[in-house]
């Protein structure tokens, strides 16, 4: 893309700079240590699902016992692997027994470190395939019946009821949706487990389960081939269990999940420590499963002015992208966000909210860029909401951004209806064909407001990120310079689930997905 806005590359660059040697400081910390969910996942990855006679989730059972047994420093996958080498059953077996008193993995007796890594291995590549197949199964769909343009029209439904969710996907797919967003239960992302089987009650959403996962995704094959295009599906790897849901996700072909490095330390008082951990092995995953991930940059504007703090949504973009490089997620599959988030009696604030979205555009040219609704001022007044979605629709489809999650007049009223959800795509719809090169018509005066107020924010983030860069991301939050929120680095939920690796320590799904050696 040429640039529309005269930006400085040296800044661009040494901002860029900054946010790698900011994730390269973090991954040390990283690197070094694993969490709970973490281990569970490994438990997942290697076959165990299903919960106990409390409902209990057995990875939850076995990683519960190999931490009362103070060995989590090694790692799930080596007291597994030690345990099919002594006893001969399958992980799924060994959860039972564990789940049933039979069996304390942490005290049998222990085998060859090149045995137990052979066990895991031989696992853990035979499931790795299973994601790898369903990677060609989403590209086979695309290079069949093919998908709707960008920016990709993206959807909620959020009743609670995952049945009712799949009539409501249905129905906005055959609207013209290109992507459906099955939100999250209020409150999900604090439990330290996951949930297990079809659900049917939740509030503002619906649980997060493997099950309904694989549920929608079948309603929305189905419908997908009805109407002649692959719907993608999206749903919440955040929280307590980020990684868990990302490998759930990823064996049953989701397409979208929101993924992000700070979200849930900022706004869900999750631990610093635990949250930095484990996105790196949910993004592995994710890259891994060829899903597209979406930050959440948008949610500072909701705590913080969108005029004065824009600086540092650019700036958590640039870390976002440098945490997601790390793990080897490629560029076309990190789905940045921003906000249309400007307070609507602005004179001038749509040319701002303009220069914004361009200058994310340019500066992230690559990426699928998740551009998000106005939320913070909408009113009730569904005439002024939809005037103010269809502003928004506009900034979209000009500036070229991949993902549109479409704003609904009825915003700040209820859950939308399906007629609320027809008409933010016919407007969507409407615009996006009508204005479909604008982008390529239209150039800014130079030096005039867009460019400006471009130039500006770019030039605070460089200096933010400089900033972060001397003084550490985790000394950063504590000072609440992300989204006005402040939070300490041992507070939050979740920091007795964080150890040091053990010199021993394993992993094989890290070595796989990232393509590295045994």
């Amino acid at each position: 893309m040429n640039s529309k806005l005269n930006l400085d590359v040296n800044k661009i660059n040494s901002a860029r700079n900054a946010a790698k040697n900011i994730a390269e400081d973090v991954q040390d910390f990283i690197d070094r240590h694993t969490t709970s969910t973490i281990e569970r996942t490994v438990v997942r990855l290697l076959g165990v699902d299903g919960v106990d006679e409390i409902e209990k989730p057995l990875p939850n059972v076995v990683v519960d016992n190999i931490m009362e047994g103070g060995g989590l420093p090694l790692g799930a996958a080596y007291w597994l692997g030690n345990a099919i080498v002594q006893t001969g059953n399958t992980p799924q077996e060994i959860a039972e027994k564990i789940s049933r008193g039979e069996l304390d993995i942490t005290k049998l007796s222990v085998a060859n470190d090149d045995e137990i890594r052979d066990e895991v291995y031989k696992i853990a590549r035979e499931n790795v395939e299973k994601i790898a197949k369903k990677r060609d199964e989403r590209e086979s769909y695309l290079n069949t019946i093919g998908e709707g343009r960008k920016p990709y029209l993206y959807v909620i439904v959020a009743t609670g009821n995952i049945y009712e969710d799949i009539i409501q996907a249905k129905a906005a797919a055959r609207q013209g949706a290109d992507v459906i967003a099955v939100i999250r239960t209020t409150a999900q992302s604090l439990l330290d487990y996951v949930p297990y089987g079809p659900t049917t009650e939740g509030f503002g959403g619906t649980y997060a389960t493997q099950e309904n996962f694989r549920l929608m995704r079948e309603a929305l094959d189905e419908v997908g081939e009805e109407v002649g295009k692959y719907i993608r599906v999206c749903n919440y790897c955040s929280g307590l269990c980020m990684p868990e849901i990302a490998a759930m996700g990823a064996l049953e072909r989701l397409d979208v999940m929101l993924n992000d490095a700070l979200y849930g330390i900022l706004f869900r008082d999750i631990n610093m420590q635990r949250t930095i951990v484990d996105q790196y092995f949910s993004r592995i995953i994710n890259g891994f499963a060829g899903i597209i991930i979406n930050t959440g940059e948008d949610n500072y504007l909701t705590t913080a002015d969108a005029v004065e703090e824009a600086h540092t949504v650019l700036a958590s973009q640039f870390i976002n992208e440098q945490f997601a490089k790390k793990a080897g997620l490629p560029e076309e599959q990190m789905g940045l966000g921003h906000a249309f988030e400007m307070n609507p009696n602005i004179e001038n604030g749509f040319l701002w909210e303009l220069a914004q979205a361009q200058m994310a555009r340019e500066i992230f040219p690559k990426a699928p860029l998740k551009y998000m609704p106005p939320t913070k001022f909408m009113t009730g007044d569904i005439f002024k909401g939809h005037l103010q979605d269809a502003l928004f629709n506009l900034i979209s489809i000009w500036t070229n951004q991949g993902i549109q999650l479409l704003g609904m007049p009825t915003e700040a009223i209820h859950t939308p209806h399906l007629q609320d959800r027809m008409l933010s795509i016919e407007n969507a719809k409407y615009i996006f064909n009508n204005a479909r090169n604008i982008g390529d018509e239209i150039e800014f005066k130079k030096d005039g407001i867009i460019q400006s107020r471009a130039k500006e924010v770019l030039e605070n983030a460089e200096k933010l990120l400089k900033d972060i860069e001397q003084e550490g991301l985790f000394s950063t939050i504590e000072k609440g310079q992300f989204g006005g929120v402040k939070r300490p680095r041992d507070g939050g939920k979740g920091l007795d689930g964080v150890t040091i690796k053990d010199e021993k320590y394993y992993n094989p799904f890290i070595q796989l997905m990232l393509g590295g050696e045994k």
